[in-house]
């Protein structure tokens, strides 16, 4: 089969397509057919290894998943022996940030992991951009409680964390303000954002009005600057570790002192995730939002582009079989 495979930490110029040996399902594993992924942030960071702890993950000095891939949309091909829960032919899709070898025409995983039957009224590749932002985006919001009304900022609202974050936050019922870029407006207000800011035109953190929340889903500001928005006893979530890694240790701060907070969403859970996710799909709740879709073959040319930090959305890959 073909793959994306790296041996070496680096930049997307040490990724190469290759033939590779087609993966057997282990007696708790399913086989997929993959038709569609993406290139992400998570697959950004794992292939740099970048922060260095992502290397206590993957691979001290060398990567130990040698193909690329953290989310997919396919067909279940075969089953292993124990596996009760999906049968071959049944259309799923799924995500792992541990990696899943899934830049690739085939892969494996546990059928108890992130995996789920894929939502009869979408595509593959719609599926497959429904995944790793929209998991993250979930773990921002199972860090507070939600009540009806209640006002959050979110920073970054035109990327793939962001922009499933602001729909999520509607289905709460509470009032989304939006920060994107200028090309982006529009499409905030389709995603239902109450009220948007232009970054590229003025600076958010000197809004006047007040949040409960602010969701960092980009990571480009701090809770020093955002702090100031907040209402008491508000909270501050970033997608990021921070200026010397400050948003890991500030819980800790903030949580004895009181008053406004800060939180880290640890991002766990992902098959709790991915239940949430197949139901908003449903309900027409979320929809993902693409930007560019690539070839497997143009995979290295996907990095780069989700590296430069200006995708709205996602970037998916197409894979075909031939």
């Amino acid at each position: 089969m073909k793959a994306i495979v790296y041996t070496k930490y680096g930049p997307p110029d040490v990724l190469q397509l290759k033939e590779v040996e087609k993966p057997a399902p282990k007696d708790n594993e399913v086989l997929i057919r993959i038709y569609a992924t993406t290139v992400n942030r998570t697959d950004c960071a794992i292939l740099r290894a970048k922060p260095f702890i992502v290397r206590f993950f993957y691979g001290l000095f060398t990567p130990k998943k040698k193909i690329t891939g953290t989310d997919f949309a396919g067909k279940i091909e075969e089953v292993g022996k124990s596996v009760s829960s999906f049968k071959a032919g049944e259309k799923v899709f799924g995500f792992d940030d541990n990696g899943l070898r899934s830049h690739a025409q085939y892969t494996t995983m546990p059928e108890d992991k992130g995996i789920a039957r894929m939502p009869e009224h979408i595509t593959y590749e719609q599926a497959a951009a429904s995944t790793e932002g929209a998991h993250y985006a979930y773990n921002f919001i199972k860090k507070v409680n939600l009540t009806k009304g209640q006002k959050v900022l979110v920073n970054g609202a035109t990327g793939a964390i962001g922009s499933a974050a602001v729909q999520f936050l509607k289905y709460f019922d509470v009032y989304v303000t939006a920060v994107g870029n200028t090309k982006n407006m529009e499409l905030l207000k389709t995603l239902g954002a109450d009220k948007v800011i232009n970054y590229e035109k003025e600076d958010f953190t000197k809004d006047e009005q007040k949040y409960n929340f602010i969701f960092d889903a980009v990571g480009k500001s701090t809770f020093g600057k955002c702090k100031p928005l907040l209402e008491p006893g508000g909270i501050y979530i970033s997608s990021e570790l921070g200026p010397a890694a400050q948003n890991v240790y500030l819980p800790l701060v903030t949580k004895v002192f009181g008053g406004k907070k800060i939180k880290f969403p640890i991002p766990t859970d992902v098959r709790g995730s991915m239940v949430f996710i197949k139901k908003l799909i449903e309900k027409g709740k979320f929809k993902p939002v693409i930007d560019r879709r690539y070839p497997l073959e143009q995979t290295i040319e996907a990095y780069r582009y989700v590296e430069k930090g200006q995708k709205t959305g996602n970037v998916v890959i197409t894979v075909e079989h031939k």
